[in-house]
């Protein structure tokens, strides 16, 4: 599928250094470069959630800078990126916006460039309004917030609160209605028997822009994993009905949009190749073709936004094969050129308002 002529967003990635800027595995990344222990060798060490999560350790132990970014793009057409918190630890009640100031420091600033950033922050916190203005002082491009707030309930998948229906609690609530006071979005990330708490979500706060990440993480649909999660085709087929009821039931609230990202997570229960070797395109769309088909009728394409998801994809695809993948399912399900473009680009252009040249004075709508 030839996507040469349209200029991609890629409306989701990270960028991390654990050597330079606080993250919640800067620590281990630190003292494996200290210690001449093998990467393989220390994998084993970690608990199993962590490494059915990643995959393969190693873009966790390294900077993911925009040098590495643009080698992984290669030659696919990606214009402007748009970047998504991710694991900041400074601690303090203002402390992720350091990570905000940080990004916004990057050499991101011609093709790929930087469009949006959608800033960490959690509603639930007593200064999250405070929080808001200080990630809009630091950067014009901030466009959203995302929390964590991604909880599973088999104990053997990684969680990222301890808090289960963290979007369903009263503090939570109560402080969400500061994004809409901002015109501000918010990035649901959650895994996806908790789909149910976005749609409750979205129903509650109709004016603000929700964007359901990774069109929900359906963990241990495509293999095993965690202790009992995904174990057999029966578990597998349950979780994938429950997924697609969940998702058309979330696509019938006109403020959320889905994103086409993460689809290739090791956590979905994809085998992890050889390292450095992409998983092949027919075999990821035997996988995702369902999911994106199923997407692709709920929300149409006026409502899904592709993005790669590195490096966090980066153990089972490439980006070249990621763009390649979605587009042949989504022709595949009878879409056509228009629909391309609006995955591709215009959704993400018009969700995170992205002009066509450049924002970077552009502030959020109020």
């Amino acid at each position: 599928m030839d996507l040469s002529d349209i200029r991609i967003v890629d409306a989701h990635i990270h960028q991390w250094d654990p050597f330079t800027t606080p993250r919640d595995f800067s620590a281990v990344a630190k003292l494996l470069r200290l210690l001449p222990v093998p990467v393989d060798v220390a994998k084993r060490l970690a608990p199993r959630r962590d490494r059915e999560f990643a995959g393969d350790p190693v873009p966790y132990l390294h900077p993911y800078l925009p040098f590495d970014y643009r080698a992984d793009a290669g030659n696919a057409p990606i214009e402007t990126i748009a970047h998504i918190e991710v694991e900041w630890s400074e601690q303090g009640p203002f402390g992720k916006v350091g990570e905000t100031a940080w990004v916004a420091g990057l050499p991101l600033h011609s093709a790929p460039r930087l469009g949006a950033i959608l800033a960490g922050g959690d509603p639930a916190a007593p200064e999250f309004a405070a929080l808001l203005d200080a990630h809009l002082a630091a950067s014009p491009l901030v466009r959203g917030i995302r929390a964590g707030v991604a909880h599973h309930p088999d104990r053997g998948v990684r969680s990222f609160t301890d808090i289960e229906f963290r979007l369903t609690t009263k503090e939570f609530l109560n402080g969400f209605a500061q994004l809409a006071e901002r015109g501000l979005s918010f990035e649901a990330w959650v895994y996806s028997h908790a789909i149910p708490d976005v749609t409750a979500l979205a129903e509650r706060y109709p004016e603000v822009p929700i964007v359901l990440n990774h069109l929900g993480t359906p963990a241990g649909v495509f293999g095993a994993v965690g202790k009992h999660t995904g174990t057999n085709p029966g578990l597998r087929r349950q979780l994938l009905v429950r997924w697609r009821d969940d998702l058309a039931a979330v696509a019938a609230q006109p403020n959320v949009v889905a994103k086409v990202s993460g689809l290739m997570m090791p956590i979905l229960g994809h085998p992890v190749p050889r390292r450095g070797v992409a998983t092949p395109v027919p075999e990821l769309l035997d996988r995702i073709g369902p999911l994106l088909g199923h997407a692709l009728d709920v929300f149409g394409a006026d409502r899904l936004i592709w993005g790669s998801n590195f490096p966090v994809d980066k153990p089972i695809t490439s980006i070249a094969n990621s763009i390649e993948a979605v587009a042949t399912a989504v022709t595949d399900h009878g879409g056509g050129k228009p629909e391309l473009e609006r995955i591709f680009r215009t959704t993400a252009q018009r969700v995170y308002r992205i002009a066509e040249n450049s924002d970077r004075g552009a502030g959020p709508t109020t």
